[in-house]
């Protein structure tokens, strides 16, 4: 892989993947009624996720790169299908609620992953980052109460349960560094396309929606696997804080690209939202603050 030690090129490279995450959303609006074939959907994604991977360590790597799926052990099988629980609920969310309310609780993350670090890891929560998970819950409890429709309330749960998945990847990579980061999301990506698998072949429905949906869901997919890639290359010259901020490209593009009406979408965040996702971001900017003066670095090799 291409290490980066310079950050002034590093930091638009992480921005970049960021950015394109952030088309995620927009690509989910533009399918054909998603809520209908959201299995078709986790199926071609997941399937797409695991090629792409296998390929970039294939030409990284060279023949012998499946030799990384007999490094992940334990942790790497957890942190995999924590990640795929992510992929399989952020579809249920985002079409059960809006995109501002499922990226807003995906920005929860970090919190998340302290918890969980706490309670598993025995990592040690300092006062200054229990005021920012208040600030988050605080957050995250005007946004859930602003959103007391049915289908919203289903949205932000699964919302919720993707931005813990995603939590659970990130504690198993502190739980064992050494485990390959890419082969453990393939390895979601394969559980995903396995789940989906199961799931359609049991309901007796087609593997496949139109051309036009499995378009979009490959193309979802790809923009997962190229944002990865490049924020890998980033992410070792950068300390984590300014990852935790780089990384709100996403939500911000994501909100933004859904209300822009050029897109054709205009959806608008209703006032809780705003005001808890204010919160969101108060919160995670003290924690950034936090994460800057301790000077730690991460990276997704």
């Amino acid at each position: 892989m291409i290490e980066l030690k310079n950050d002034k090129i590093a930091i638009p490279i992480v921005l970049f993947a960021g950015l394109i995450w952030s088309f995620g959303p927009l690509v989910v609006r533009y399918m054909d009624d998603p809520n209908l074939v959201p299995w078709q959907y986790i199926f071609g994604r997941g399937l797409t996720i695991f090629i792409l991977l296998n390929l970039y360590l294939y030409f990284e790597e060279g023949k012998n790169f499946y030799k990384n799926y007999k490094k992940v052990g334990q942790s790497g099988l957890i942190g995999g299908c924590g990640l795929g629980v992510a992929m399989i609920s952020f579809i249920y969310s985002i079409t059960n609620t809006s995109a501002a309310i499922t990226l807003l609780c995906l920005a929860a993350m970090p919190f998340f992953t302290a918890l969980l670090a706490f309670l598993f890891l025995k990592e040690k929560i300092s006062l200054n980052v229990w005021v920012s998970i208040i600030i988050a819950t605080i957050g995250i409890i005007i946004m859930a109460v602003g959103n007391s429709e049915k289908n919203s309330i289903v949205g932000f749960i699964f919302g919720i349960t993707s931005s813990i998945g995603f939590s659970i990847f990130s504690v198993t990579l502190r739980w064992r560094k050494e485990t390959p980061k890419f082969t453990t999301v393939a390895i979601a990506g394969l559980f995903c396309f396995v789940i989906a698998a199961s799931v359609i072949f049991l309901k007796n429905q087609p593997f496949f929606s139109t051309s036009y949906n499995s378009s979009l869901f490959s193309l979802h997919g790809t923009l997962v696997c190229i944002g990865m890639i490049l924020y890998a290359i980033g992410s070792k010259a950068i300390p984590a804080a300014e990852l935790t901020l780089l990384s709100l490209t996403e939500v911000i593009g994501g909100i933004f690209w859904v209300w822009l009406p050029l897109f054709g979408i205009n959806e608008v965040p209703n006032t809780n939202t705003i005001v808890g996702g204010f919160f969101l971001f108060i919160s995670l900017f003290y924690y950034s603050l936090i994460m800057r003066w301790n000077k730690r670095y991460i990276a997704l090799n």
